[in-house]
């Protein structure tokens, strides 16, 4: 694993090591990590958004388009909970 260091304001560093105590990060490096986990993942759905955005439809959207995207989600959701 590589080292970063950054430097903070005052205000942030107190900011970040209430994160820690509060929602039980074990170091600010925990944090740091999290924060840029979820920010490649906003990166990524902003992505395939626009993607989804820009393309044309793959086939018409009704009530049977709908329910086979509730059970894909739902699958996903079970796939995941599983692991």
């Amino acid at each position: 694993m590589s080292t970063m260091n950054i430097s903070l304001p005052e205000t942030l560093k107190t900011f970040v090591d209430l994160q820690v105590s509060e929602r039980g990060y074990g170091t600010s490096s925990e944090y740091v990590r999290e924060l840029i986990r979820k920010d490649q993942d906003r990166l990524q759905l902003r992505e395939k958004l626009l993607a989804g955005a820009s393309s044309s439809p793959a086939a018409s959207i009704n009530e049977t388009y709908f329910d086979g995207l509730r059970d894909r989600v739902h699958q996903a959701t079970r796939n995941t909970s599983l692991r």
